[in-house]
């Protein structure tokens, strides 16, 4: 249940991360005198967004909780939230109980636009398009078969939902109401206690799920919506939001500060690039996660108080009833845009109270820490040799970026592909599921540039990454994908596969042969941006005529995949070639592949290495092409082709490689 939880969490901020768009809109709007065209045209564009959260919301879970994240899931999601919505809305209620709509229960007037509904249908849509759309249906339906199926379901599921709401939406809506009057009604004392809960149910992820009850409109709160559509009263809404302002732009910096301070004097250095990057990301956008792991696990006693002070300052900012609104977070962007709208009440002593925090969470922290000898990033002990094994250096290419370094350096220290099962992200973590988190190398994966790594159990997974986590995540899912087996490099920059007896040898020259007979082609134009981009290697591929596929060069065979698709092979100069049979056709499970070489046994180029069912990989839906990568791309000084885009026989010569 929590890791569902935890998944929803995640799929929200798909719609949120649109609200942002609203706030600009609007805050820009606001700034112009109301007489402008303008000003009325910016403030209706962005409070277009904000009136349909509901159904952003139930597209963002259709498609983050869909197996794949298929545009199908996404249309099931419109079409799960509009059936309840529409017959359900006060015209069609009192039609169906034969009443005047001035009868009807304000219930329904209230379904429209409420995110609980909108969770919902999102939900529905998610599970029917997990469980549908690969349904095969008889010949006379099979054009709705698969994803086509899953809109159908959701329509007829949604009827039957909407009769159980008909009867049940009256009491639940109103429970919620009053779950939400309750803590209105407790005034600054419950902003307090949201704004201590939010951070305490940072590290689980599931302050997300809190964070629906206040901020929207679930439970009628709503005090993000109405901030910024400024529906509402001046000094009380916005109390849900206002005193993250004084924390995340002064007080987390300050704490920042603390820490930097107690370090060891030879870690201060390496302390100061790690607390300036979290405290200006806190301050300027909001972002707050890689500087809260940076002491969330090491230093939890420092993190309860960091929670307590988050409470004490929602509470304080509500009790003197200044209020601003954001939409991302409580940074200095989001300020500048809100504190100009309407519904902001002395923002500008958010700023004073921020200077008042920047004071409690430095000496805080910094009593906190020396009180309780806290190990702060920092404090610990200079281990040398302990700082050496920690960093994973992997074999990279040229075209490699920096997020696609990242995701190599991250993968090898996960364990790889098999310790993988699901790769997921939010907007700063890279929220994983492994087959045993005990195998994961903690100490490689912060050396790959990670701000924190939280281990929930056996197999789910934090990895603070940042801002830029969905570059990092994209390119981690492709190595998975392409079932990319682990390259790292020694410290002598000898990949850690090739051993001591068989370094590659510099300054030799491999030659290559084609794999089948067909077209050469540049690795470049192939239709996978993995092989396209040289993620895993530079290369050459093959539009095979015939499926006989043979080995492009002399040497051992290291890997045969459990799936059949790929083979691995080291040439005797060391060069270690990955001979990948189709695209996607992992996914095949072997089935069209009848392997001939074993793993260790010596082939020269031109020798059997599979038959592959040509007609049975396009039958499948998947293309053809064969692709031959070097994966220590680190010992190549250079590649010559003597022609590409071309026919090749068999064993025909097409590359030399000279190894360095």
């Amino acid at each position: 249940m929590k890791t569902y939880l935890q998944r929803m969490g995640r799929s929200l901020q798909l719609p949120v991360a649109v609200l942002p768009a609203a706030a600009l809109l609007v805050g820009v709007g606001h700034y112009m005198p109301e007489s402008w065209a303008v000003a009325q045209f910016l403030q209706a564009g962005g409070n277009a967004i904000l009136g349909q959260l509901a159904l952003l919301f139930a597209v963002g879970l259709a498609i983050g909780m869909s197996k794949d994240k298929d545009g199908a899931a996404a249309l099931a999601g419109v079409v799960a939230y509009f059936i309840p919505v529409s017959v359900l809305a006060p015209t069609s209620v009192a039609l169906l109980k034969g009443i005047k709509e001035s009868q009807v229960d304000s219930a329904f007037t209230a379904i429209s636009g409420n995110v609980f509904i909108g969770i919902i249908s999102g939900l529905i849509a998610a599970a029917l398009y997990n469980r549908f759309h690969e349904t095969k249906l008889p010949m006379a339906l099979s054009f709705f078969s698969g994803k086509r199926l899953v809109p159908i379901m959701a329509a007829l599921t949604m009827l039957g939902v909407t009769v159980l709401l008909f009867f049940i939406w009256p009491p639940v809506y109103e429970a919620l109401v009053a779950f939400g009057k309750f803590f209105v009604g407790m005034g600054a004392a419950g902003a307090g206690l949201y704004g201590f809960f939010n951070r305490l149910l940072i590290p689980t992820g599931l302050h997300q799920a809190l964070n629906q009850v206040f901020w929207f409109n679930t439970a009628g709160i709503n005090d993000i919506g109405n901030f910024w559509a400024s529906k509402g009263i001046k000094g009380i809404t916005g109390m849900y939001q206002a005193g993250f302002f004084p924390v995340m732009m002064f007080g987390l910096p300050a704490g920042a500060y603390a820490i930097y301070r107690n370090a060891r004097p030879e870690r201060k250095k390496e302390v100061a690039g790690l607390m300036m990057t979290g405290a200006f990301a806190s301050f300027f956008t909001g972002v707050t996660e890689p500087l809260e792991f940076s002491f969330m696990f090491v230093a939890w006693p420092l993190y309860v108080i960091h929670a307590v002070f988050t409470g004490l300052s929602l509470a304080f900012a509500a009790f003197m009833h200044w209020t601003a609104g954001f939409t991302f977070s409580a940074g200095l962007v989001d300020f500048t845009l809100s504190w100009h709208m309407p519904l902001a009440n002395h923002p500008l002593m958010l700023l004073v109270q921020g200077l008042v925090m920047a004071v409690i969470y430095y000496f805080g922290f910094d009593f906190a820490i020396k009180k309780f000898k806290l190990m702060t990033p920092g404090r610990e002990p200079v281990d040398e040799t302990a700082d050496a094994a920690t960093d994973i250096e992997v074999a990279t290419n040229e075209s490699d970026d920096k997020y696609t370094v990242a995701a190599k350096k991250i993968y090898a220290a996960i364990g790889g592909k098999d310790n993988i099962k699901v790769i997921d992200n939010c907007t700063t973590r890279l929220r994983l599921q492994l087959n045993d988190t005990k195998k994961v190398n903690q100490a490689g994966v912060k050396a790959a540039g990670a701000a924190g790594v939280n281990v929930l159990d056996d197999s789910n997974i934090h990895i603070v990454v940042g801002t830029e986590v969905q570059f990092v995540a994209d390119a981690l899912s492709k190595l998975y994908q392409n079932n990319a087996p682990i390259s790292t490099v020694a410290a002598n920059n000898t990949p850690e596969s090739i051993q001591p007896d068989s370094k590659v040898k510099a300054g030799e020259t491999d030659t290559f042969y084609s794999v089948a007979q067909g077209h050469l082609e540049d690795i470049e134009v192939v239709s996978d941006p993995t092989f396209a981009q040289k993620m895993l290697g530079d290369g050459y591929a093959v539009e095979p005529e015939t499926g006989a596929i043979v080995s492009p060069v002399d040497g051992e065979i290291l890997t045969v995949f459990p799936t059949k698709h790929a083979i691995g092979i080291r040439t005797d100069n060391g060069l270690e070639v990955l001979v990948h049979m189709g695209l996607d056709t992992v996914e095949l499970n072997g089935t069209p592949f009848d392997v001939k070489v074993t793993e260790g046994q010596k082939v020269k180029h031109g020798q059997a290495l599979a038959n592959a069912d040509l007609a049975a990989i396009k039958a499948a839906g998947k293309k053809t092409t064969m692709i031959v990568i070097v994966t220590n791309m680190q010992n190549v000084a250079y590649m010559k082709f003597d022609q590409l885009a071309k026919p090749v026989k068999v064993d025909e010569p097409v590359v030399k490689i000279l190894t360095r």
